[in-house]
């Protein structure tokens, strides 16, 4: 008896905590809420024979405690750099990519979250090929779409700012999608006005 007194305490005490957790603020006129603008993305940078200099701004609103969703941009400069044997270039192939899309959220805890991000890009690519006499370049433009599933982490850094990481995958696995085979990692920071 004193077991199940025990476990039908601690469910209320877990049901009272999840409501308290979720609970909105009934009194507010639903209306635009500038405090639950969500604002950031991620810039990488990296150099060498892999190159790759990446700003992707976002821009969202915080709907519910439970969901976010926004839009995107994805701009991209890369080349890559192939050297045979003797450290000579036998290929250079030089990319731009502009595109973007939408991406929703949803927090299964306030920490945690779960993103979606549908997106299309329009690629330019340049190859050249050292290795043959005079040297050959290969144009190409195209565009890709993607779907980029994953998860994530936030971590509060003070006021409305927050750090995030995040790994995604792109579920689609087109041929010529800049996300091939790999798992994609984000790093970044939001702000909130």
């Amino acid at each position: 008896m004193k077991r199940l007194l025990l476990c039908f305490l601690l469910l209320t005490a877990v049901q009272l905590v999840h409501a308290q957790y979720y609970k909105t603020d009934t009194t507010r006129k639903k209306e635009f809420d500038a405090s639950r603008l969500i604002i950031g993305g991620s810039l990488g940078l990296a150099f060498g024979d892999y190159t790759n200099i990446n700003i992707s701004p976002m821009v969202g609103y915080r709907i519910s405690q439970l969901f976010a969703a926004g839009l995107a941009i994805n701009a991209q400069y890369g080349s890559e750099r192939f050297r045979d044997y003797y450290g000579n270039t036998g290929q250079r192939n030089q990319y731009s990519i502009f595109g973007g899309g939408v991406w929703g959220r949803v927090y299964p805890m306030d920490f945690l979250f779960i993103h979606i991000q549908p997106e299309y890009n329009h690629i330019n690519l340049k190859s050249t090929y050292y290795d043959t006499d005079p040297k050959t370049v290969v144009k190409d433009s195209y565009g890709v779409s993607s779907l980029l599933m994953g998860g994530g982490y936030t971590q509060p850094i003070g006021g409305n700012a927050a750090f995030s990481i995040m790994a995604l995958y792109d579920v689609l696995q087109d041929s010529k999608s800049p996300y091939q085979n790999g798992l994609i990692l984000r790093v970044g920071a939001t702000i909130g006005l």
